[in-house]
């Protein structure tokens, strides 16, 4: 039997913290923020072209009234990518220095195919479930439900801009640079901390913690949800052994199935 059918037959693999070298706390405080400020500036460059010339009109019409910026479609993209490339650019950096990025980061092949697509489908199915009920819980504790209205209004503008949206970033930032960054990358750095070493259990409910707070844009009830599906997906990871390859496909299927029903449901055939 191979590796991926035993972690399958025999349940949890044991705490993968147990097996890594210890990283100290300013170590892990620096790798952090230097990633998460790479992140926050690259997705900022993309649109100060936009920003400078708002910023100009305002000042030559000093009595008008404010005017947001005007960011399109294919330039909300190119922030998203930006950001997934300079996020994972800094990470890798940093776990080279150290000679993990494999160890970190596992994207090698599965052994089984077969047993990591059903993973991955076991992800799909289970995050548009917990997306489902999510939103109702948050509706009842008041926290509002998740509104990635903003979003998906620039994904459904034309069926050119959907197929860059599911390859750009259903795929690549969310689906690919996502699960490398948070599943592999953040939960890694996580297991090899003091007060965190063989307890995966604290590992996944930080870093679903800390991926629920970029979603802020979707309201309380989004980052609630997001921080659930998070913990689901870190939890496929360990399943299945560190291998990201489950996660990635999930994330990536989730989006696309969700991109997809949006500008369905915009173009009515939701409703027949």
């Amino acid at each position: 039997m191979d590796n991926q059918t035993d972690i399958a037959a025999k349940g949890p693999t044991p705490p993968l913290a147990e097996l890594k070298h210890p990283i100290g706390w300013p170590l892990f405080i620096a790798q952090f923020i230097t990633v998460a400020l790479a992140y926050l500036i690259a997705s900022i460059l993309p649109t100060l072209p936009v920003l400078i010339e708002t910023v100009m009109a305002a000042l030559e019409n000093p009595g008008a009234e404010p005017v947001e910026p005007q960011l399109g479609s294919a330039l909300v993209v190119s922030t998203v990518v930006a950001s997934a490339v300079a996020g994972i650019l800094v990470a890798w950096l940093w776990l080279r220095r150290e000679g993990r990025w494999k160890e970190a980061v596992r994207l090698e092949a599965p052994a089984n195919w077969r047993s990591t697509l059903g993973w991955a489908a076991l992800g799909l199915g289970g995050t548009l479930l917990i997306f489902t009920v999510g939103a109702r819980l948050a509706e009842a504790m008041g926290l509002g439900a998740p509104d990635p209205t903003f979003i998906l209004e620039l994904v459904t503008e034309s069926p050119a801009l959907l197929a860059l949206w599911i390859v750009a970033v259903a795929w690549f930032a969310a689906g690919f640079g996502e699960e490398v960054l948070y599943r592999g990358f953040l939960m890694d750095r996580l297991e090899r901390l003091s007060g965190l070493r063989g307890r995966p259990w604290a590992v996944l409910v930080i870093q679903a913690l800390l991926f629920g707070l970029p979603h802020a844009y979707q309201g309380m009830g989004g980052m609630m949800v997001t921080a659930m599906v998070g913990l689901f997906l870190g939890w496929i990871r360990n399943r299945c052994g560190g291998n990201l390859w489950a996660a990635i496909i999930a994330h990536a299927a989730v989006d696309t199935v969700s991109m997809s029903l949006a500008y369905a449901d915009k173009l009515g055939w939701m409703t027949g």
